[in-house]
């Protein structure tokens, strides 16, 4: 089943730099797929249109479509709050907010008007069950989401959008600054969640695109070069530039 489906999507910033360059891709539901290349290729400015955060930014002009579900998210009159809450964001460095674990992954529900304490309570254990932290903060759920390690916080930032029950989640460079344990546990719990959601993962290296994509799309320079499943990606790429970053001889 296709989640998104991406036509002739072009971005140019009020810079005169064109981010993206004819975009035309399909994500499927239910997988994980990995965006990947250099630094500058224009991965994060396809995350940020996904869920319009690139309203935020001074973009000069935006052409094609993209489909998610069937709706064209780049309409002017689309409910952007709606759609956010409907795709997630997990970004490079974990940012919990000045609250306690519990405030952190409640904010979001508090935010949309929820106020009964018990839906609360059932939403938090949840999205911090799913995000496997319950077993390591349930003791403390009163403390500052401060007070936790970079790879716990990171699982925290990740309940916080859990908690909003999402279709899709997306992830820029969520491992960066985390160690290998910690990345290992990222992994393994973004394989586990894609039983219930679509994942989008902009991994920091190669070697953990391959290790969990189910899809690929190589970027560079602001354009799609090739895109196939991970193993296929990964083991016998079609294009040269592929080959060359794929084998670190760039990049």
């Amino acid at each position: 089943m296709k989640k998104f489906l991406v036509e002739n999507l072009s971005v140019r910033y009020s810079d005169d730099n064109e981010s993206l360059r004819s975009i035309n891709m399909e994500i499927e539901a239910n997988a994980i797929t990995v965006l990947f290349g250099p630094a500058g290729g224009g991965k994060s400015t396809f995350l940020r249109v996904l869920n319009r955060l690139n309203d935020l930014a001074d973009v000069k002009e935006m052409k094609g479509q993209v489909l998610f579900n069937g709706v064209n998210i780049l309409d002017p009159n689309l409910d952007v709050i709606d759609l956010r809450r409907k795709i997630g964001m997990v970004f490079s460095r974990p940012v919990p907010l000045p609250l306690s674990i519990y405030e952190n992954v409640a904010y979001g529900l508090r935010m949309a008007g929820e106020r009964s304490k018990a839906k609360l309570d059932d939403a938090v254990e949840k999205a911090l069950r799913l995000s496997v932290l319950w077993d390591e903060v349930y003791d403390r759920l009163d403390a500052s989401g401060y007070a936790i390690s970079g790879g716990q916080q990171q699982r925290l930032c990740l309940a916080r959008v859990l908690a909003l029950e999402p279709e899709v989640i997306m992830l820029d460079e969520p491992t960066s600054a985390l160690d290998p344990v910690s990345t290992s546990k990222i992994e393994s719990l973004l394989i586990e969640l894609k039983e219930k959601y679509t994942i989008i993962l902009a991994p920091h290296n190669v070697q953990q695109a391959a290790r969990v994509a189910d899809d690929a799309a190589f970027f560079l320079m602001g354009e799609l070069i090739e895109f196939s499943s991970g193993k296929e990606m990964f083991m016998t790429p079609k294009d040269k530039r592929t080959q060359d970053y794929v084998m670190g001889r760039f990049g």
